[in-house]
């Protein structure tokens, strides 16, 4: 979640770009000139509306190519500049897991061109369709207050099927990831972000929670692919907002106990552990659903019952609280700039209180 840009598609912001932007953009204009030119094997094609999209990281770009009087809209991502390829910035990653969906139901974006070669971008790459819709925006553009109950649950339903659908995926289709994260390994690859995170007395109850969580662990009954930040922002749905098109941003994923997805996605659901402007406390955010129904049409759509979620679901709000305070870090020392963590940073101390509250 440190890095959040969306694979896929939300359209391009309205304020103006910066004069460091617009030299940006004209440079990676032209390289995806010669880029298309080579990859279309054809020059009489133009790039036009090379576009920075929205999202947390700022390395994915629209961009549209008119050839033979159609236009093709793309969305090309990038890792950062000046960081070492692994983890969240090895964006092969991603290219590995997209391509074991193929054939699958579950919605996502196709890979049309990817590769380790520097020639293009001077860093690895990726391309897919650039889509038309938008993901479930909370807080005041949320569009899901317009939807009667009834086409609530059917869009849930589509995303809990797609999540499931994730889930069955071979893990030897994706070995690339690595090594299965065991639930140990889960709990305690933060610390080093926690010793590094903004308004640690937010943090204060970190120790307690996570004794409890490595005192509790329960038994893992499924292993495999996870998404790793599957919840409503990261699931792009058509305009009319009645079909799930694809599931995206995928920076998070992994092999390890699938609940991990279902216990974030129930976080990210959990009016109590949020809270997101000034004088609110927890349960003044507004959730699409609660987390006991998501819960319960992920078992519906996954045939699988799932034991032990409070545990889970404290992992995930955990996570979060400390991804929040490190991004919260970063965005003040102008490391990655990005004034969404200050919002979300009053959650950090709801966050963690819940993740204790879900703990025996």
């Amino acid at each position: 979640m440190s890095e959040a840009p969306n694979p896929c598609i939300k359209n391009p912001s309205s304020s103006s770009q910066s004069q460091e932007s617009a030299i940006e953009l004209e440079e990676l204009t032209e390289r995806l000139a010669r880029f298309c030119v080579a990859h279309y094997q054809r020059d009489d094609l133009r790039v036009h509306d090379v576009v920075k999209m929205p999202g947390h990281a700022g390395f994915a770009y629209g961009f549209r190519v008119l050839v033979d009087a159609r236009v093709d809209s793309w969305f090309l991502r990038l890792p950062p500049p000046n960081v070492n390829w692994v983890g969240t910035a090895d964006v092969m990653r991603q290219v590995v897991t997209l391509n074991a969906l193929t054939g699958t139901e579950v919605p996502h974006c196709r890979v049309q061109w990817s590769g380790n070669d520097l020639v293009w971008f001077g860093r690895p790459y990726f391309v897919v369709p650039w889509l038309d819709g938008d993901v479930v925006r909370l807080g005041d553009n949320d569009w899901t207050t317009q939807l009667s109950p009834e086409r609530k649950l059917q869009l849930a339903g589509q995303f809990l099927s797609a999540l499931a659908g994730i889930h069955k995926i071979d893990p030897r289709q994706v070995d690339y990831l690595g090594t299965a994260v065991s639930l140990t390994d889960d709990v305690v690859r933060w610390d080093r972000l926690y010793e590094r995170a903004a308004e640690g007395q937010r943090l204060s109850k970190v120790p307690v929670v996570r004794s409890k969580l490595l005192q509790q662990l329960p038994q893992v009954r499924s292993m495999g692919l996870f998404h790793g930040d599957f919840h409503v922002g990261n699931l792009f749905c058509s305009p009319e907002r009645v079909k799930l098109l694809a599931v995206i941003d995928w920076e998070l994923c992994g092999i390890g106990a699938t609940q991990n997805d279902v216990g974030w996605m129930a976080t990210f659901s959990d009016a109590e552990a949020w809270s997101l402007r000034d004088g609110d406390g927890p349960g003044s955010r507004n959730m699409f659903l609660d987390p006991e129904t998501l819960i319960d049409l992920y078992q519906v759509h996954s045939g699988e019952r799932l034991l032990e979620m409070n545990w889970f679901r404290a992992l995930a709000a955990y996570k979060f609280a400390i991804i929040t305070g490190f991004n919260l870090d970063l965005h003040r020392r102008g490391k990655r700039e990005d004034p969404m963590w200050e919002e979300i940073g009053e959650s950090m101390e709801p966050l963690i209180r819940r993740a204790e509250d879900l703990l025996i």
